[in-house]
């Protein structure tokens, strides 16, 4: 075989090679012919026509981004960092290639700027108090962003916020005054309870004569149980007085 022949067959070879693309079930083929969008082909084993078409693989997985710490300032006027996590996904391979160059980074940029955009609308307090509302907000606007791009943006996840030190010790002051707030509007509560059961307590030792005797008996008893006490136990003048007249009757 001559060697003209060997170059001429591993040409080929090499052409045939060059043909022949096996595109993964996560993956989608877009093939343009003369640079004209032909387009999408895949799963599975894809044959080019050599020198006219070219293959561009698109992942359909979802992808995960971070997104990078972005200093905002709310409308209140607080200084904060924050960042997000976003995960999207190609739906449409044709848009993702022929409309913007660099699909990812071109969502990237979007979050980071709508980031901003948003936290910079809203409270402090409504930040970390409502942050599943956040969320919503953030992933609809992204979405309608990306959307000619072929990408659906299905969650953005306001990550971590850093707050200044000295905001967080202002924080933590008011935490503790409201702290302080609700244990003396429990004590005044419990006080409230008390003087009222006192009180209906008071009404019926006044209205039950008998009453009053037996919580006297009772408090005893109760004194009572230690040995080493010393009790008076005074008697009423009146159970006296029949005793009283019969002695004056004998001395008569």
């Amino acid at each position: 075989m001559s060697f003209s022949l060997i170059l001429v067959l591993a040409f080929a070879l090499a052409v045939i090679l060059s043909s022949v693309r096996v595109v993964q079930e996560y993956e989608r083929g877009v093939v343009f012919r003369l640079g004209r969008l032909v387009g999408v082909r895949g799963p599975g084993l894809i044959l080019l026509a050599p020198f006219i078409e070219r293959m561009v693989k698109v992942d359909l997985r979802v992808l995960t981004m971070d997104v990078p710490a972005q200093e905002v300032i709310t409308r209140d006027n607080v200084t904060i960092r924050v960042n997000a996590v976003c995960y999207f996904r190609v739906i449409d391979p044709n848009a993702a290639v022929v409309n913007v160059m660099d699909f990812i980074r071109a969502t990237s940029q979007i979050a980071q700027t709508t980031l901003r955009s948003v936290l910079g609308q809203v409270e402090l307090d409504e930040l970390l108090a409502e942050r599943e509302k956040i969320n919503e907000k953030l992933q609809r606007i992204i979405d309608e962003q990306t959307e000619p791009w072929g990408v659906k943006v299905s969650i953005v996840e306001v990550k971590d916020v850093e707050l200044p030190e000295a905001m967080q010790r202002a924080m933590a002051r008011q935490a503790e005054a409201e702290r302080e707030k609700r244990a003396k509007i429990i004590h005044a509560e419990g006080e409230y309870a008390a003087a009222a059961q006192l009180a209906e307590a008071a009404r019926v030792l006044q209205n039950v004569p008998g009453a009053l005797q037996l919580r006297y008996l009772q408090t005893l008893t109760e004194i009572s149980a230690e040995r080493n006490s010393t009790i008076l136990f005074p008697v009423p003048i009146d159970m006296l007085a029949p005793f009283l007249r019969r002695l004056e009757g004998g001395a008569s």
